[in-house]
């Protein structure tokens, strides 16, 4: 189940411009409440490269942002393992969310805006 999320994350994601990472980069998805809040926040951690909002979790094949029942809304983070640690960045996540609120996240309600960190790699 994991992998097929984070597959349709990466798929969702692909038609978006790739930009140059550091040859060490590593990959996190976090899902948060709204993506684009929990993008603002991760754009400021140092040793985070790119952020990039999207879909993870459900069973359509190209959700949208009219159209993603059942998914979650998403943020892929690239980061620098030599300037910041996977645990390091999982403890400033959960510090920017409420992880008891099983409803969604403050004013954003509903499944699409519940929390989940999803697995990426081996």
């Amino acid at each position: 189940m994991f992998k097929t999320a984070a597959s349709a994350l990466l798929l969702s994601l692909a038609a978006l411009p790739v930009t140059s990472l550091p040859s060490s980069a590593e990959t996190a998805i976090f899902a948060g409440g709204c993506f684009w809040c929990v993008e603002s926040d991760m754009d400021q951690v140092p040793g985070v490269t790119e952020t990039i909002s999207g879909y993870s979790g459900g069973t359509l094949k190209d959700p949208t942002y009219q159209n993603h029942e059942g998914h979650r809304e998403v943020l892929k983070v690239e980061f620098d393992p030599a300037k910041i640690s996977y645990d390091q960045l999982v403890t400033t996540f959960l510090r920017t969310i409420d992880p008891t609120d099983d409803g969604g996240q403050f004013c954003d309600r509903g499944h699409a805006y519940t929390t989940a960190v999803y697995a990426v790699g081996d």
